[in-house]
């Protein structure tokens, strides 16, 4: 998500949680940095159980203060969010359990609890879910190589998915 993005949520007065990813490495180092120096404001763990899967997530909320006082996102976070989560796949073929774990971080321009902001993320993945991962097994988009005009493409797709 780019800084004009969180400029125009803040016109409108929108609430955003944005992930931080590999591509703005000098702001995930900061985010990290900033989630292993300093007690989280609120906390919250969830577990799930279904389908040969155990999940367990916790969402911790870090107040960014003055934590990214001299850089150009200084005005834009509020607030650093780290979820943590920890799942447990049992394989079908061998009957073992194998786990996995994955840590992702998000940023906000307010201050959410932790279970606001656990509810908020998950429901992000509930629309990939639901939408573009469908789209992309389905019709392939992906691995489309259509350059010219993509949109129009894309339109097509909705029109067929409808």
């Amino acid at each position: 998500m780019s800084k004009k993005t969180f400029e125009r949520a803040a016109e409108k007065g929108l609430r955003l949680i944005a992930q931080v990813k590999a591509n703005q490495p000098t702001l995930l180092h900061d985010v990290q940095r900033l989630c292993d120096e300093h007690e989280p404001l609120d906390r919250h763990e969830t577990t799930d159980a279904a389908r040969a899967r155990h999940e367990t997530r916790r969402v911790e909320v870090f107040d960014a203060g003055s934590h990214f006082q001299d850089t150009e996102w200084a005005i834009f976070i509020a607030a650093v969010i780290r979820v943590q989560r920890r799942r447990l796949v049992r394989d079908t073929a061998t009957g073992l359990w194998n786990m996995a774990r994955e840590t992702s971080y998000h940023v906000s321009n307010a201050v959410f609890s932790g279970h606001a902001a656990g509810a908020a993320i998950r429901a992000h993945w509930g629309i990939e879910n639901r939408h573009h991962y469908p789209r992309d097994v389905t019709m392939g988009e992906d691995a489309c190589r259509v350059r010219n005009n993509p949109g129009i493409l894309a339109r097509i797709r909705s029109f067929a998915a409808n």
